[in-house]
């Protein structure tokens, strides 16, 4: 009785073992900023967002000169205006800076839907390399660097650089 005793804990132990195995999961980590910010695309994205941004810059600050120019002119002449005139021109200056305005929130508004539009194929096509990665290497989870305060697990970015080809 007492061996019996003995093989059915050994058994059991044998069967936890393997249970409490297979039940772990295999993690890894990975930093996907600075896997986007490596890819060749994204580089040449940010430079397109950066040139197209300052274009706006430029056109911003035309406005802004045109509109401070203007400005300089009316109280340069509005003592030889009427009152009536005068307000006028002053609801033409709002008006103008209404415009400004406007100009730089479509601006911003337009920057980013271009970000979003050019950035949506590289990070799909980042995250179907680190699947593939991850299917291959045989993780279950792979959780973004940016998220985790202790990282001793797996970084799998290299194999992730090298299925991308940079």
């Amino acid at each position: 009785m007492k061996q019996f005793k003995t093989l059915l804990l050994a058994i059991t132990l044998c069967f936890a073992t393997v249970s409490f195995t297979q039940a772990q999961s295999k993690v890894a980590h990975i930093n996907t900023q600075e896997l986007i910010a490596a890819m060749p695309a994204a580089k040449t994205a940010q430079a397109e967002i950066e040139a197209l941004g300052k274009t706006y810059q430029t056109d911003i600050q035309a406005s802004i000169t045109e509109y401070q120019n203007t400005v300089k002119q009316y109280e340069a002449e509005a003592s030889t205006k009427t009152d009536e005139e005068n307000q006028k021109r002053g609801l033409e200056l709002q008006e103008k800076q209404q415009r400004i305005q406007q100009f730089r929130a479509d601006a911003q508004k337009d920057l980013a839907t271009k970000e979003a539009e050019l950035f949506k194929p590289i990070q799909e096509a980042a995250m179907n390399a680190i699947n593939e990665v991850a299917k291959a290497k045989g993780y279950e989870y792979v959780i973004d660097r940016a998220t985790l305060i202790v990282a001793n697990g797996t970084d799998i970015l290299a194999d992730v650089k090298k299925q991308l080809g940079i």
